[in-house]
């Protein structure tokens, strides 16, 4: 009985021919930061041009922002004028996308939301902010290809405050760097943009209350108010700042009998005298023009490094009894200073930011605890210490989020350490804080200080900050990371790269722009391939340290060759080639040197064809390998 069984299993067995393999579920897609949950299906999603972006009708006012600026960004991303609707999910056909409030999900809170993709995608959130992140996640995965694979997650924040502060006062920064920012920040999920705007090195904002302190160049209002406007649509709170009581060269300048002077005749000129009436009405002067300004909730008073010996200034002691009592001692006004300022700025509807470095030391005054305190350096009080007292606090520690422009050129971010180590809990100085307290850090962001304004040009810090700022994204969004170490992240970043409105460099019919690349070695993770064809003039590749190093980009079809530019970095090539071919496999030389030098080389009236270009190396001009910031390739025509 039991053959008989075994070969009717077989019979039925070979009857009915192979077994299917089941669907293998797509993997959780690359993203950054990484979604918190998600659950793969099987297939994709693919944006073509009958897509239409469909907002719930409940909500379509409050999703109207949202609708019109992914619809933008699909447009610079594809190419593709997508059209807006609203209506149901009875309304919805295959390749829409569905936008929708009211989710009952509060694990979500105001910044999240959940994603399904199957023939068409709804994204529902409980606040519009979220939905707004949800189109973020889309354009990231649409920026890998046109079809997406189909799953359903679940996505929010750990940290509130997720962004950038800019030194906008030492070093000019124009508003097109600074809208790029915007964009950058949202596609990132961050929502937070500081604009240190007064340093010793210059006041960078239109006063009309003071125009002797602004300096020549300066953001106007009208441009302050519009990139507020695109903040807006971008989810991104724009936080000014105007530091006092030091850091105020520019603007003692045009009033030097408000400088400090100690008793022995030394002028501070960048210390206000905060025992004079005539400082005080200066600064409320400027806060009153500012905080009309900024509609958003947070005004920046700096009142960091106050570093005077009080001793030196009596004036400031007197001050203080004067004002607070008989006990009070000179440090009383520099801290009676600060809840000053916080008066006027709460008076406004607002709330009061300010660095910790100074924060207490007093004896008849202490901090009002609604000041929310940014911790960039262990002096005084621990971050715990601060949560203690009643403030909120802000993980702003140098180490690993401070980008510096020292004499020597730029340091930092320390993105390496910040990814494999460093969590927004992990203060300057090793110091934690409770579990408990988690709550009272608001999160973090990435600082760009302009010490030696010249060091670097614009375009080259956006360059030195864009993997700080993935860095940070993803440590202060929580999730899981799809990726570690640090290594295996850098390709990652580089999948995603910029937001699709982002402002680039690429020369016209380079044809090697964002094209696959290939390479025989790179240095480090920081220095891949991809970098040499990003049209970023300051990321760059760089091989192993040997002779026969190569760097090949794929044209994608076989095309006419004419000319080639090379832009070395000092790691240059003396001897290499250049050479083409169809297959990547069987290559023709069109160009050879031995007597490279190093800068640009600009290759013209080359003559040759191929899907495949390479540069060939032979032989180094330095001890390390090769190294290219662009590798870029045109056709004869191309002037």
């Amino acid at each position: 009985m039991l053959a008989v069984l075994v070969g009717l299993v077989a019979a039925v067995s070979a009857s009915a021919g192979p077994v299917a393999a089941k669907p293998v579920a797509n993997p959780k897609p690359l993203t950054i930061p990484a979604l918190q949950e998600w659950t793969g299906s099987t297939g994709s999603f693919t944006l073509t041009g009958a897509t239409r972006i469909v907002s719930s009708t409940a909500h379509s006012s409050a999703l109207a922002s949202t609708s019109e600026v992914f619809a933008d960004d699909l447009q610079a991303l594809a190419g593709l004028t997508v059209a807006r609707s609203t209506g149901t999910t009875a309304d919805l056909r295959a390749g829409d996308i569905f936008l929708s409030l009211g989710s009952t999900d509060t694990q979500l809170g105001a910044e999240g939301y959940t994603l399904s993709i199957t023939d068409k995608i709804t994204i529902s959130a409980r606040d519009d902010r979220g939905a707004f992140y949800g189109t973020r996640t889309l354009l990231q995965l649409l920026k890998q290809g046109s079809s997406i694979p189909r799953g359903a997650a679940r996505d929010w924040p750990l940290k509130p405050e997720r962004g950038l502060m800019v030194d906008n006062g030492r070093k000019y920064f124009t508003p097109q760097w600074l809208r790029d920012h915007v964009k950058e920040l949202a596609y990132l999920k961050m929502n937070y943009f500081h604009l240190h705007l007064s340093d010793n090195k210059g006041f960078r904002i239109e006063s009309s209350s003071h125009p002797e302190i602004v300096s020549a160049e300066h953001l106007t209002k009208q441009e302050v108010r519009d990139l507020i406007a695109l903040a807006a649509q971008y989810k991104i709170t724009i936080v000014p700042e105007i530091d006092a009581p030091g850091h105020m060269t520019p603007i003692l300048a045009a009033h030097p009998e408000l400088k400090l002077v100690s008793n022995a005749g030394v002028v501070q000129d960048s210390y206000i005298d905060l025992s004079k009436p005539a400082a005080y009405a200066l600064l409320k002067d400027l806060y009153d023009e500012y905080l009309r300004l900024f509609p958003g909730p947070y005004f920046h008073i700096g009142a960091d490094e106050y570093d005077i010996n009080y001793t030196s200034h009596p004036q400031l002691e007197q001050y203080a009894k004067a004002t607070y009592g008989a006990n009070a001692i000179g440090k009383d006004a520099y801290l009676g200073f600060i809840n000053w300022a916080n008066g006027i700025i709460r008076g406004a509807g607002k709330t009061t930011r300010a660095w910790n470095d100074g924060i207490g030391g007093g004896v008849a005054v202490t901090v009002n605890t609604n000041v929310i305190l940014e911790f960039w350096y262990n002096y005084g009080k621990s971050p715990q210490a601060h949560i203690d007292a009643g403030h909120l606090i802000s993980n702003e520690s140098w180490t690993p989020t401070y980008y510096v422009l020292y004499a020597g050129g730029p340091g930092g971010p320390s993105s390496q350490w910040g990814y494999d180590t460093w969590n927004p809990d992990l203060f300057q100085g090793d110091q934690t804080i409770t579990k408990a307290s988690k709550s009272k850090n608001l999160g973090s962001k990435i600082h760009v200080w302009c010490d030696n304004p010249d060091v670097a040009t614009e375009e080259r810090i956006a360059s030195d900050i864009k993997q700080g700022l993935r860095m940070l994204a993803q440590q202060t969004w929580g999730s899981p990371k799809l990726v570690t170490p640090w290594s295996n992240f850098v390709p990652v970043i580089n999948t995603i790269g910029r937001n699709p409105a982002w402002t680039t460099s690429v020369q016209v019919g380079n044809l090697a722009a964002n094209k696959p690349v290939t390479v025989s070695s790179a240095e480090t993770a920081t220095f891949l391939g991809v970098n040499a064809v990003d049209s970023d003039y300051f990321s760059r590749w760089s091989s192993g340290y040997t002779d026969n190093e190569w760097i090949t980009v794929d044209l994608g079809t076989s095309r006419q060759i004419g000319r080639v530019k090379l832009f070395w970095e000092t790691a240059y090539g003396s001897g290499y080639k250049i050479q083409t071919s169809n297959d990547g496999t069987t290559w023709t030389t069109i160009y050879t040197t031995t007597t490279g030098d190093g800068g640009t080389d600009d290759l013209t009236g080359l003559s040759g064809s191929g899907r495949y270009v390479r540069v060939q190396g032979t032989a180094r001009a330095t001890q390390f390998g090769f190294s290219l910031y662009e590798f870029e390739v045109y056709a004869p025509t191309a002037v």
